[in-house]
């Protein structure tokens, strides 16, 4: 039973009146409407809990400040002020952290990226009480920097070794001194890491201040890859203006050598760093570490190779024993997203496991014994927010059918109750003491809103209800999304479809098919999105989206049906439901079109390269041409290595379905891709060449995966839709 209730039909009756004289005056939106990031919903700015459970952090919109919010009435004061600190010439941070006892804070500027989501920058220490502002070194920038509970402290890591800074004394300690480039990194994790594992940090405080715990990765022996880099135009590297240079990291691909890793403990006091004894082989990951309320437990979760094995230890950061306290295994792989949501509580641990078939949540006590089961049913909790240690309710994110998202709490007994409507997408944020949470909620109709709410139900007040947003988008002439289901080998598979917004049924248009196809995503989904699809659709064309075999929200064994075997039962559902829109009497079989970004750009040379492909054009960005090309983590944990699976890794791999490759081809893809390397697209271009087939290519120097910045995505859709209107309009 629901205890959240929104008046939605008076809401947009209101709304409309409030938009209509906008929107009858507006012009035709243009594609940058639809890609620009400032086309985007407004979110809200990150909050970060406060210790009392009644306020919270956030930087200010000029990020000056930082301020502190009541969660009840949005009283804010002024926590920190750049302008008033003495000597300070820093006007803008890019981020920040308050201590747990909030004497102190954390603050960076100046950020460089490293790799996609990891960067250095200049940290500062701020004195809450002396209202002092410290540079934390005075020779370069700093990784990774982490504050010790009592805030007294600083850890940090510079040139792969982990330092601490004591902020009272201000000494600096070393605490490794081995660290290298390309050899040993301490406390940062490697590239392989952070890309497939979400891990950017691997260091933590003991609860009482006495030990700071981190992984080591020994890539000595992981081979190199090379990128060349170029003067470029966006942001030029004007050293590389008549000699290209390059970037040279570690990167394991499929069944080469990972980097070795170890768990290691710095005790303060004693100056000792110590090696944890786990039962870990050189090939194993180490893949979540985190202290629980007990400072003689350090939790370590740790995968086998083949992910299908998982491990968490209790280690004692001074003894360096280690007892298990948890397994898991499968048969296929083990989630290792759902793995890292584990939260640790005084003498259990709650974790989400999906060996049932569905996610659920389990209680267990640090002793490995299985205290019980919390949730049930067929449907997946997708995201958990905590227990609350007074009330003895869970509160976590579940689907509602695969297409919605819902927010809940249940207690010991299972009495579930509804957070948020059961339509939609809803996720939430919640205080330190459970007791109020922020939740967010769209839907296909409804752009993104933010409310505070108490966990008892009762909405409190409004943070951002995209007023102005909804004026310009929920208009007559913005194509609106709508779902359908078809059935591919006998499985019923769901879909959007976009049709143009002067839509007469009596046309035959051309079709855009858009997914992305990769185990565990969705497409598909009951939220607020409006992209150049859209915009597609303003333009003529039918736009449609099928989340085939292996995707999301449909429980384990929907998705395993992929494993070892990849772009297999994806290209029979994408050509299904090709063929599927070309029975529509609306239309044109002859002109079907399909794209994809990544993993949906190999799906796009996968579907292509069928003898019974409908697809008359494509567009593949930043693809992945041969699984050997791609890295461990990911490829392994659904093909397993190509010694084990040789044939799986050649069935898989669109260089070798060339001969089959039918259709007009758009291939794009940045120069410095550190995730999809060009070798993908040098290969699949040679291999091309070699059967005399033409394709077009765009090429964007220097730029990474993402291919952004520098305003390129505008002109990046621009050709992606000048290409289709070409092939397909003109057909």
């Amino acid at each position: 039973m629901s205890i959240y209730k929104y008046g939605f039909r008076m809401k947009r009756f209101i709304l409309l009146l409030l938009i209509l004289p906008v929107f009858m005056g507006l012009d035709a939106l243009e594609l940058g409407d639809y890609v620009l990031s400032g086309a985007r919903p407004k979110g809200i700015p990150a909050m970060k809990q406060a210790k009392d459970g009644e306020h919270y952090y956030l930087l200010s919109e000029s990020k000056d400040k930082i301020l502190k919010v009541s969660y009840r009435n949005g009283k804010e004061t002024t926590f920190f002020d750049s302008g008033t600190v003495d000597g300070n010439a820093v006007t803008q941070w890019d981020g920040y952290d308050v201590a747990p006892d909030e004497n102190s804070v954390l603050l960076w500027t100046a950020q460089e990226p490293i790799y996609r989501h990891s960067f250095s920058a200049d940290y500062y220490v701020y004195d809450v009480k002396r209202k002092s502002l410290t540079k934390l070194t005075s020779d370069g920038q700093e990784q990774i920097a982490i504050m010790s509970p009592d805030g007294r402290m600083v850890a940090y890591v510079k040139d792969n070794n982990i330092r601490i800074k004591m902020l009272q004394s201000e000494s600096d300690i070393a605490v490794t001194s081995d660290g290298a480039v390309n050899k040993v990194i301490n406390g940062v994790p490697d590239w392989v890491y952070q890309e497939e594992f979400g891990m950017l940090n691997s260091l933590c405080w003991s609860p009482d201040n006495s030990v700071l715990s981190f992984i080591r990765w020994d890539e000595s022996q992981v081979p190199m890859y090379s990128m060349t880099l170029y003067e470029g135009a966006c942001k030029p590297k004007e050293e590389y203006a008549l000699y290209p240079g390059r970037f040279d990291f570690k990167y394991p691909v499929a069944g080469e050598q990972n980097s070795v890793v170890s768990v290691h403990s710095f005790d303060v006091a004693t100056r000792e760093l110590r090696q944890m004894n786990l039962p870990i082989t050189a090939t194993d990951y180490v893949q979540h570490i985190a202290f629980g309320t007990n400072a003689d437990e350090l939790m370590v979760s740790t995968l086998n190779r083949t992910q299908n094995l998982l491990h968490i230890y209790a280690v004692n950061p001074r003894s360096c024993d280690a007892r298990q306290i948890y397994e898991e295994t499968s048969e296929s792989w083990i989630d290792s997203s759902l793995a890292a949501m584990v939260l640790y509580y005084d003498g259990f641990f709650i974790i989400p496991s999906d060996r049932s078939g569905y996610a659920q949540l389990y209680r267990y006590s640090t002793d490995g014994t299985l205290i019980r089961q919390i949730t049930s049913g067929n449907e997946s909790v997708t995201a958990f927010y905590g227990y609350d240690t007074h009330s003895g309710k869970y509160y976590y994110q579940s689907t509602c059918g695969p297409l919605n998202r819902a927010v809940f709490c249940t207690d010991d007994d299972g009495n579930a109750a509804a957070l948020s409507p059961d339509s939609g997408t809803s996720s939430a944020t919640f205080s330190s003491s459970m007791a109020y949470y922020v939740l967010n909620f769209s839907d296909l109709n409804t752009p993104n809103r933010y409310a505070v709410f108490k966990t008892g139900g009762k909405k409190l007040r409004d943070l951002q209800q995209n007023v102005e947003y909804s004026a310009k988008y929920i208009m007559p002439d913005v194509p609106r999304r709508e779902f359908f289901t078809f059935t591919s080998d006998s499985v019923e598979l769901n879909g959007y479809i976009i049709r143009p917004t002067d839509f007469d049924p009596s046309k035959r248009y051309p079709v855009i098919m858009s997914q992305y196809s990769g185990p565990g995503s969705q497409q598909v989904l009951n939220k607020w999105k409006i992209d150049w699809e859209e915009y597609a659709a303003s333009q003529g064309f039918v736009v449609a989206c099928v989340d085939g075999r292996g995707t999301g929200g449909r429980g384990k064994r929907f998705q395993d049906i992929v494993y070892l075997n990849l772009g297999h039962y994806e290209t029979i559902d994408q050509i299904a439901a090709a063929w599927y829109m070309a029975s529509l009497p609306y239309v044109d079989s002859d002109r079907i079109g399909i794209w994809g970004w990544s993993y949906g750009g190999y799906e796009v040379l996968m579907a292509m390269s069928q003898k019974d492909s409908p697809f008359a054009a494509g567009v593949s960005i930043a693809p992945v041409t041969s699984w050997r090309f791609y890295d461990t983590i990911y490829t392994e944990r659904f093909m397993r290595t190509p010694q084990e699976n040789p044939d799986g890794y050649e069935a898989s791999a669109p260089l070798g379905k060339i001969d089959d490759f039918s259709g007009e081809l758009l291939l794009m893809f940045g120069s410095a891709d550190d995730n999809v390397h060009i070798i993908n697209e040098m290969q699949y271009v040679a291999k091309m060449n070699e059967t005399g087939r033409l394709i077009d290519m765009m090429v964007y120097p220097n730029m990474n995966h993402s291919i952004n910045g520098c305003e390129i995505r505008e002109p990046l859709y621009r050709k992606v839709m000048s290409f289709f209107e070409q092939k397909l309009m003109s057909r």
